[in-house]
């Protein structure tokens, strides 16, 4: 069996395959202070909980945009499997040509969604993450990276705004019986859930017109269940997208 770890920002989500089967899962809150013993421990417990021995895992996958932490989680791999334990950054195979101008900043994250997207949805697609920051990336008709754009996500973009007024509060991320608000809460979640699918729309319809007029879009994300109902220029949602796409990375670097 295979551990894969993704390490976001706001969560980190994990999973175990069986050969290309998922079957276990969880999505919990990142923590920069968690130590390592405690990573350790919190691994386990996951791995226990759902019936999983860390002596079945035949090696690591991961991915993180959280550098403070991401020697942790590397370490903890190493402890938790004999395995390899393969972390995505430059070095590592993925298959797919990178076409920005500084191929190293591009986050591990992206990288790994848009390999899992070629393979699941052919090319040219385009992938929406809704994460801290909405990710929008793009590969290109013969399956390169070709870039994207980054947009504030629809949790941090609310919380701005709350906490830059005086008379507004949160709410609860559910959509308002209409675009026209009748009430504080409403306006706000109308705003919130009803903009955020226009952003995405917008951006979408964008990058698709110079890619030629026609992509695959898919979604992924904790937060695209939310939005993606809303809006009209995404075909459908993957949730563990990123997750197959760090099986597929992993496949391709552990005889290295």
């Amino acid at each position: 069996m295979l551990l894969v770890i993704d390490v976001g920002n706001s969560q980190t989500v994990s999973g175990v395959y069986d050969e290309e089967e998922l079957v276990g899962h969880w999505r919990l809150t990142t923590d920069v202070h968690r130590t390592t013993d405690e990573t350790r421990l919190w691994l386990r417990s996951l791995l226990e909980l759902e019936g999983f021995a860390a002596a079945e895992l035949e090696g690591v996958a991961v991915s993180s945009v959280v550098p403070a932490i991401t020697a942790r989680f590397r370490e903890v791999g190493d402890w938790l499997t004999s395995g390899p334990v393969i972390v995505v950054e430059p070095g590592v195979k993925t298959g797919m040509p990178i076409q920005i101008d500084n191929p190293r900043e591009v986050g591990a994250d992206r990288v790994v969604n848009a390999v899992a997207a070629r393979a699941r949805y052919g090319a040219p697609v385009v992938v929406v993450d809704f994460g801290t920051s909405t990710n929008f990336d793009v590969v290109g008709p013969e399956g390169e990276y070709l870039g994207g754009a980054i947009a504030p996500g629809l949790v941090i973009s609310t919380e701005a705004l709350i906490s830059g007024t005086a008379a507004l509060r949160t709410v609860e991320f559910v959509p308002p019986r209409g675009a026209i608000g009748k009430g504080t809460v409403e306006a706000i979640q109308s705003g919130a859930i009803f903009g955020h699918a226009g952003l995405v729309d917008g951006i979408t319809e964008r990058i698709v017109a110079e890619l030629g007029g026609k992509a695959e879009r898919v979604a992924t994300g904790g937060l695209a269940s939310t939005i993606v109902p809303y809006c009209r220029s995404v075909d459908q949602i993957d949730e563990f997208l990123t997750l197959d796409g760090l099986r597929r990375i992993y496949e391709m670097n552990r005889a290295d």
